[in-house]
C-alpha cells in the first residue's frame, strides 16, 4: 500500500506486478541514504531491453538502459539522510516488452500523496514519445527504440505541469479504422486492454477515471472516406464516454499530420 502504481498494471501476480504500456510509473517515498530497485524486464525475443526514466526528489531525469532480465538496480548511494521522492518510468513500448515491478531496498517506505487530477492520452507514436530523445543515440542509429522517451512525450510533461497523475494509452503506429506497418489492432479495440499492443488482458476502468481525456488518431489511417471516419470517431468518443462518464474528452489533430 506504500507503493503508488499509476498505469494499467496486470496485479494477477502480486509479487510481480506486469506492466507493458509507455509512461506506466511507480511513485515510492522512503526515508534514508540509499535506495535500490528490483525489476525484472521481459527481454522479448531475447534481446531487447526497455528503457526506465529515473526521478529523484525532483531532480534531473536520468535514463536508464535494462541490461538483463533480472535488474538490481542501485538507484541512489549515499544521499542525505531526509525523506526523498522517487518516480521510475517506462519509457518504451508495450512491443519492447513488459516490466515487473519486483521490490526495493531502503530504510523506510512512507505514505505517498499522488495528485488528485488525472488525464488519460489515447493516441499513436507521438503520444508514446517516440523519437523524442536523442541524448544516447542520435536519429537514425541504434535500435529503432533507442529514442523512445514517454516521460518526455506531451501527456506527462502536460500532466506535470497541471501537477496531475497520466495515464498513456497508445501504440506507434496505430489508428481509429487502419493502422501502419501491418499492425492487426486498430485503437477502439485494444482501448480496453491492460497490454494494448497485444491486444490481452482487459483492464478494469473503475480503476482510474481521468478528469480529462484526449485523443490525437488518424496520422496512420491514411486517406478514408470522411463519413465513415467520422462515424468511427464518434462511435469512439461514445466508447470512451461510456467508460469515463464524468470526464472531459478532448479531441486533437497532430502536427505530424500531411495531405496523406
Amino acid at each position: 500500500k506504500l507503493i503508488q502504481y499509476t498505469g494499467r498494471i496486470d496485479f494477477s501476480n502480486p509479487a510481480r506486478p506486469r506492466f507493458w504500456n509507455p509512461g506506466t510509473y511507480i511513485t515510492i517515498r522512503f526515508k534514508g541514504t540509499f535506495c535500490g530497485v528490483l525489476i525484472n524486464d521481459e527481454v522479448l525475443d531475447g534481446k531487447n531491453h526497455n528503457y526506465l526514466e529515473i526521478v529523484l526528489d525532483k531532480e534531473e531525469p536520468e535514463r536508464w538502459k535494462l541490461k538483463s532480465k533480472e535488474n538490481n538496480l542501485r538507484i541512489a548511494e549515499h544521499i542525505k539522510d531526509t525523506i526523498h521522492t522517487l518516480v521510475i518510468v517506462k519509457n518504451t513500448e508495450a512491443n519492447i516488452g513488459y516490466l515487473e515491478f519486483i521490490g526495493i531496498h531502503c530504510r523506510q517506505l512512507l505514505q505517498v500523496k499522488m495528485p488528485s487530477r488525472k488525464i488519460e492520452c489515447i493516441g499513436n507514436s507521438i503520444t508514446c514519445g517516440t523519437g523524442s530523445d536523442t541524448s544516447v543515440f542520435a536519429c537514425g542509429q541504434g535500435e529503432w527504440y533507442d529514442q523512445h522517451n514517454a516521460y518526455l512525450s506531451y501527456g506527462p510533461v502536460t500532466a506535470r505541469t497541471l501537477n496531475a497523475q497520466y495515464h498513456l494509452t497508445a501504440v506507434s503506429g496505430i489508428g481509429l479504422l487502419h493502422s501502419c506497418c501491418k499492425m492487426d489492432i486498430v485503437m477502439p479495440e485494444v482501448f480496453d486492454k491492460i497490454s494494448t499492443r497485444e491486444n490481452k488482458i482487459i483492464w478494469d476502468f473503475k480503476k482510474y477515471q481521468p478528469d480529462v481525456v484526449t485523443i490525437c488518431l488518424g496520422q496512420n489511417d491514411g486517406k478514408q472516406d470522411s463519413v465513415v471516419f467520422c462515424n468511427a470517431y464518434a462511435n469512439f468518443i461514445s466508447t470512451i464516454r461510456k467508460a469515463y462518464p464524468g470526464a472531459q474528452i478532448i479531441a486533437l489533430t497532430s502536427p505530424m499530420a500531411d495531405e496523406s
